[in-house]
């Protein structure tokens, strides 16, 4: 059974960090390139990062020089480690493959606010 986890998540003053995880069961991640997004309320669901299989990676204009993307294909397990969090952050956190996307899961809730 295809499971996606993601965990981490929380509420943290501006300016804060956070690390998120995503682990999968049921599929591989090595050898596909990963990704986190996120959707704030009322809004369409939106790239934040991804990461080649070499470990290459891209993140979006937004979150650039804040946010670092990481896996480790031997746990199946990718990370976004998040800095200097700002309110527009708040959305519940998604990871999956950038192509050929497996079912979502159920995400995790970040809310920067003081």
């Amino acid at each position: 059974q295809v499971q996606l986890v993601e965990s981490g998540g929380g509420l943290v003053q501006p300016g804060g960090s956070l690390r998120l995880s995503c682990v999968g069961s049921g599929v591989n991640f090595s050898g596909r390139v990963m990704g986190w997004y996120r959707q704030a309320p009322g809004k369409e669901r939106e790239f934040v990062a991804r990461v080649l299989r070499g470990g290459t990676t891209y993140y979006a204009n937004s979150v650039k020089d804040r946010f670092t993307i990481s896996r480790d294909d031997t746990i199946n397990t990718v990370y976004l480690q998040m800095n200097s969090l700002k309110p527009d952050d708040t959305a519940v956190y998604y990871c999956n493959a950038v192509v050929g996307s497996w079912p979502w899961g159920r995400g995790t809730q970040v809310t920067v606010s003081s």
